[in-house]
């Protein structure tokens, strides 16, 4: 089979993956949750300065839980991090956790982005709408785009929201052989631009007016540049920690926590690649690996496939975003 061939749509081609969003148009801020009802071992890396996260501790390979039932995505800062209390309600409903005797205890890891500034300040994802998530939670074709914990995303913000251009949730996977898959899930709201075959597709606009020219041109400043200019370093003694690209790669390979954290460090390779700067002071990118099957495999197999998971989803997010907010976006 040609390499091209083995790619496929989305994380939910990995068995045990579920996919729902939930968000508020108007304001433009939403969750997207990643259920894995049997569970899934799990772990996490994160390699930017400014996260937001919950339950991350947790799956550091010495602590006792080995599995977690969702990883929340969420837009509204800090305060996103409620719409975990959704996601655990709902699994509890459906009696899925941690059995400790005496209850069943929903693991949820979450993480937030920022996205208070481009819709409704004052709307954030709350509980209700972590439990709305679970409820449009499935194994069909994932929603990209302006959808979930995408709805306010954007990404090339150094000189602020002004220039930037909107992104979203995008998703990926690549089937191995053997029946073995790999997938990933991205919201991207990067401080830096996004790179595709070199050139820059989405990010810092120059300013200029008329159609985004997808591949590169004047349209784009590329915020590398513009850093090493006068204005551009007035504007970095300005920037705040407001930016993250937010993920989950899975696998049904067999991993332990061990292998599950290196796969998540692998994975920030293919963010790295497609997102230029990545992993600044300004941004919290993290991402989750989870394994929910038996099947063998090695880990960096899997780690490298993750990496290319991340970087087509990356890709994807921005190229399935319409305009929103006052920003441009490459999705007509």
């Amino acid at each position: 089979m040609d390499m091209a061939d083995k790619y496929q749509d989305s994380i939910v081609a990995v068995h045990g993956i579920e996919v729902g969003h939930a968000q508020n148009d108007a304001a433009l801020t939403g969750c997207t949750v990643i259920l894995c009802r049997k569970g899934a071992v799990a772990g996490v890396d994160v390699r930017g300065s400014a996260p937001g996260t919950r339950e991350t501790d947790l799956l550091d390979p010495i602590n006792l839980v080995q599995k977690v039932h969702a990883v929340v995505l969420a837009g509204g800062s800090a305060f996103g991090l409620d719409s975990a209390g959704g996601v655990m309600r709902y699994l509890e409903e459906h009696r899925i956790g941690f059995n400790t005797g005496v209850a069943k205890i929903p693991i949820v890891p979450a993480v937030i982005l920022y996205d208070l500034n481009l819709g409704d300040k004052n709307v954030r994802p709350d509980a209700e709408m972590g439990y709305k998530a679970c409820l449009d939670a499935s194994t069909n074709q994932v929603v990209e785009g302006n959808v979930g914990a995408g709805s306010g995303a954007s990404v090339g913000k150094l000189f602020g929201g002004a220039l930037s251009m909107k992104s979203g949730v995008g998703s990926a996977s690549i089937d191995l052989g053997n029946g073995i898959v790999v997938g990933a899930i991205v919201a991207v709201n990067a401080w830096g631009d996004v790179i595709e075959d070199g050139k820059i597709i989405a990010g810092l606009r120059s300013g200029r007016l008329g159609p985004v020219r997808v591949g590169g041109g004047e349209y784009f400043a590329d915020t590398l540049k513009m850093m090493r200019t006068l204005a551009g370093r007035n504007m970095m003694r300005l920037a705040t920690s407001t930016n993250t690209a937010i993920g989950v790669v899975a696998t049904n390979a067999a991993l332990t926590k061990v292998e599950a954290t290196k796969v998540a460090q692998m994975a920030h390779d293919g963010l790295a690649r497609v997102i230029r700067p990545a992993h600044t002071m300004l941004d919290g990118d993290t991402i989750f690996a989870l394994s929910t099957g038996s099947k063998k495999s090695d880990v960096t197999t899997i780690g490298s496939f993750a990496a290319e998971a991340m970087a087509r989803a990356i890709i994807r997010a921005v190229k399935m975003s319409a305009p929103s907010g006052g920003l441009p976006g490459l999705k007509t």
